[in-house]
C-alpha cells in the first residue's frame, strides 16, 4: 500500500511537470494605429530573476514581430544586483532604440536598468537613484561588491554618452554633491528637473502620450505586454524570502509525515512546497528539466532505501535531492542558506515529534526493528549450569586455563582457576558463572 501511494505521487510529479513546465503563452494587448510598432513593457516591483525571463520574453517578442521601438514603465524600488546585470546585457544586446518611462520611481537596481535604455522620461515627482548595494540583511555589501557594482553603474552611463558622476553618486555616499540634495554620506536621488538638468533625462512628461509625441511616436501601433498568470506566479516563487520559506514548508512536511500513518497531509503538504518551488525555477528560466528529473530520481532512492539495506541509496537520494536544488537555484550562497533554514527546521521538529511521539508510528515503524528478546517471551542467551557445581569429572584436554573437561559423560568447556592441569586429571567444579564452568583439580 505504502509503495502504491508514493508511485502515485511521483505519477502526479511527473505528469505536473510535463503539462504546466511548458513555456507561458504570451500575454499582450494591442492598440491599432498607423506607421511604426511600439512595445510598451512594465518594470515593476522588485528586480529579480522572474522578471529577467520576463523581460526576455518579451524583448524577443518584440524583435521577431520588427518592432521600431521599446519603452520599458519603471516603478521599481530595485532588487537583485545580479538580475540587475543580467537585465542590463540583455537591453545592450537590444538593436531596437529604448527608453525607460520612470512612472514612479527607479530606484537601487532600477536607477541600473534605465541607464542602460538609449533614452529617459520621468513623470512630475518621482524620482531615481539610490542606489548603494547592500546585503540581504541590510548591511552594506563588502568592497569588492561595492567596487563592481560601481564600475557597472559608470559603464552603464558612459555607454549612452551620460557624464558617470552622477550614476557614481548614486551608489557612493562619498561623494560630495549637496546642490543635488546628496551631501557626503548620502546617495544621490535625482528628481525629474534635476535628471533633465544634468543630462539623464530628456524631459518630464505627464502621461505616455506625451511621451510618444516627444519620440514622433504618436501615430504608432502600441502593443502593451504584461506577464502571464504564469510568470506572475513564478515572480512570486522565486522571491528570496519566499523560496527559504517553501523549503522549511517541504522538509516540515516530510519530516512530520515520517511520523505519521500512512501517506496523507504533512507528506502532500511537503511535495506540494517542492514543486511549487521548481515550478517558479522552471517557468522564471531558472532551471530546467535536467533539476526535475535530479529531484525524482532522489525521491526514488530515498524510497528505495526502505527495501535495499545499507544505507548508502539513502544518502545518495538526499545528496540528489540536494543537488536538485542547487541546480534551479539562481545563487548559490542564498540557496545554501535556504536550505540551511530548511535543516534547522527539520531538525527542529524531528527533536519535538521523537520526544511527542517516538518512533511508534509512521514510516520509522517499517524501518526499525521493534522485537526484542526477552526471557519472559521465552527467549534464553546461555542456560546457567548451576546443577554442575561439586560435580566431579577428567579433563580430556590440558586446561590452559581453559579447555574441556568430561562431566558426568557429557563434554563441557571448562576453565581452571588460573593454573595449568594436564590431560586425563580429576576436577571438580567450584564455580559456574553464567557460560563460565570453572574446575579446580581434585
Amino acid at each position: 500500500m505504502l509503495v502504491r501511494r508514493v508511485i502515485t505521487y511521483i505519477f502526479v510529479v511527473f505528469m505536473f511537470f510535463s503539462v504546466f513546465m511548458t513555456h507561458p503563452t504570451f500575454s499582450s494587448a494591442k492598440t491599432e494605429g498607423s506607421g511604426k510598432l511600439v512595445y510598451v513593457i512594465p518594470v515593476k516591483n522588485e528586480v529579480e530573476r522572474g522578471l529577467e525571463a520576463f523581460l526576455a520574453r518579451t524583448t524577443k517578442e518584440a524583435t521577431e514581430e520588427g518592432a521600431d521601438h521599446i519603452i520599458f514603465e519603471i516603478d521599481t524600488p530595485g532588487g537583485r544586483v545580479d538580475a540587475a546585470g543580467k537585465i542590463a546585457s540583455l537591453l545592450q544586446d537590444l538593436e531596437i532604440p529604448t527608453t525607460s518611462f520612470v512612472v514612479s520611481e527607479a530606484l537601487s537596481a532600477g536607477s541600473y536598468i534605465a541607464l542602460n535604455t538609449d533614452t529617459i522620461y520621468m513623470k512630475p515627482h518621482t524620482r531615481m537613484g539610490a542606489s548603494g548595494i547592500i546585503n540581504q540583511d541590510g548591511t552594506a555589501a563588502d568592497k569588492k561588491a561595492q567596487s563592481a557594482w560601481l564600475a557597472q553603474m559608470k559603464t552603464a552611463a558612459e555607454s549612452k554618452g551620460r557624464d558617470p558622476l552622477y550614476a557614481l553618486a548614486m551608489a557612493d555616499a562619498d561623494i560630495d554633491l549637496p546642490e543635488y540634495g546628496a551631501p557626503k554620506g548620502k546617495f544621490l536621488t535625482l528628481g525629474p528637473k534635476d535628471a533633465v538638468k544634468v543630462g539623464y533625462a530628456e524631459s518630464v512628461v505627464s502621461h505616455r502620450t506625451e511621451l510618444l509625441h516627444d519620440l514622433n511616436l504618436t501615430n504608432a501601433t502600441i502593443v502593451e505586454t504584461k506577464p502571464t498568470l504564469a510568470e506572475e506566479i513564478a515572480r512570486f516563487l522565486t522571491s528570496p524570502i519566499v523560496v527559504p520559506i517553501l523549503l522549511s514548508i517541504a522538509s516540515l512536511g516530510l519530516i512530520v509525515e515520517l511520523y505519521s500513518p500512512g501517506f496523507g497531509v504533512p507528506g502532500t503538504m511537503g511535495l506540494v512546497a517542492l514543486i511549487l518551488f521548481f515550478y517558479g525555477h522552471v517557468v522564471a528560466g531558472l532551471a530546467g528539466m535536467e533539476a526535475v528529473i535530479l529531484l525524482v530520481l532522489g525521491i526514488v532512492l530515498i524510497i528505495a532505501e526502505f527495501f535495499v539495506p545499507g544505507g548508502i541509496v539513502g544518502l545518495l537520494g538526499v545528496g540528489a535531492v540536494i543537488g536538485s536544488l542547487f541546480v534551479a537555484g539562481a545563487d548559490v550562497g542564498h540557496m545554501a542558506m535556504s536550505i540551511g533554514i530548511a535543516f534547522l527546521v527539520a531538525i527542529i521538529a524531528s527533536v519535538i515529534l521523537f520526544k511527542t511521539i517516538g518512533m511508534e508510528k509512521g514510516l520509522f515503524r517499517h524501518i526499525i526493528l521493534k522485537d526484542s528478546t526477552k526471557t519472559e517471551l521465552g527467549y534464553v542467551s546461555s542456560q546457567t549450569r548451576l546443577e554442575l557445581i561439586g560435580l566431579e569429572g577428567e579433563t580430556i584436554t590440558p586446561l590452559r586455563p581453559s579447555g574441556t573437561a568430561l562431566m558426568d559423560g557429557e563434554r563441557i568447556d571448562v576453565i581452571s582457576e588460573g593454573n595449568f592441569i594436564e590431560k586425563d586429571r580429576k576436577v571438580k567444579v567450584v564455580k559456574v558463572e553464567g557460560v563460565r564452568v570453572v574446575v579446580r583439580e581434585v
